[in-house]
């Protein structure tokens, strides 16, 4: 049996942002065991799974990526929503829009380190829609 349910993000500014606690909190009951399949409804954001316990991590990601994807590339041609746009959605695909998580107990199974990110590419972004199906 499958559920869903669709929820919004608090806005976040640029960066990457730990959402594991902010998901737990909006979903429904989750089964004994199953996954939970998270996607993101966003072209410019994006969300994975990574390094929980050091907010360097953090950091390095957005140093990271800004060294790969860096604004104001002078090839790029969809510039009409600002210079943070398209490197937004280049970041957004290199990362991806969807993360599945095993269902243990009626919890999460994540590692010991591990949590849910939400990588915020835009200057200004509002809340993100979220789509949460639940198997199981």
């Amino acid at each position: 049996m499958a559920t869903q349910s669709q929820f919004t993000l608090k806005a976040r500014r640029r960066g990457y942002h730990i959402i594991t606690r902010e998901v737990a909190e909006n979903l429904p009951d989750l089964p004994d065991v199953g996954l939970l399949h998270l996607f993101i409804q966003h072209t410019s954001a994006a969300i994975t799974i990574n390094e929980a316990a050091d907010p360097d991590v953090l950091v390095d990601f957005e140093s990271v990526f800004n060294h790969i994807v860096p604004e104001n590339l002078p090839f790029l041609v969809h510039t009409m929503e600002g210079p943070d746009d398209m490197p937004a959605h280049i970041k957004a695909a290199m990362i991806g829009h969807s993360v599945t998580i095993p269902i243990t107990g009626g919890r999460l199974n994540l590692g010991t380190w591990q949590g849910i990110y939400l990588c915020e590419f835009r200057n200004r972004a509002s809340g993100r829609r979220m789509v949460a199906t639940v198997y199981g």
